[in-house]
């Protein structure tokens, strides 16, 4: 199951969409986060740009409009992205909005399907690893 989830501002414009592959209908947020990070991560580490664009800033990060820049292009600990993401959805950093609707906590169930609308609303620049 594919899934397209999308960064937006408050206002609803949006930054950057993400396609996200799970293998079940029925998804915990906690395995929404986890999978966006590390599908983030890899990305990056792959190839390593000058910029990384995703969810968690690095740590030693220079953030720029082009997204973090990552000094000397070294690869990002995805373990420690992925710990920083949950910890910081369980204080508030961001919301997650699936259907419109504010995911409540990391165990909630959510079912995807094609139709699934998932946004993630960031309030704060977000520092892990």
């Amino acid at each position: 199951m594919t899934l397209t989830i999308k960064d937006e501002t408050f206002t609803g414009d949006i930054i950057r969409e993400i396609d996200l592959i799970f293998k079940s209908e029925h998804i915990t947020v906690k395995e929404l986060i986890t999978e966006r990070v590390l599908q983030e991560v890899e990305n990056y580490n792959s190839k390593l740009p000058e910029y990384y664009n995703g969810l968690i800033e690095p740590t030693d990060a220079e953030r720029t409009l082009n997204g973090y820049k990552i000094h000397s292009n070294r690869t990002i600990d995805g373990e420690k992205q992925v710990y920083t993401a949950l910890d910081a959805f369980m204080k508030n950093g961001y919301f997650v909005l699936i259907d419109n609707l504010q995911a409540e906590s990391l165990e909630q169930m959510v079912k995807i399907s094609q139709d699934t609308k998932v946004s993630f609303i960031k309030l704060t620049p977000l520092v892990g690893g």
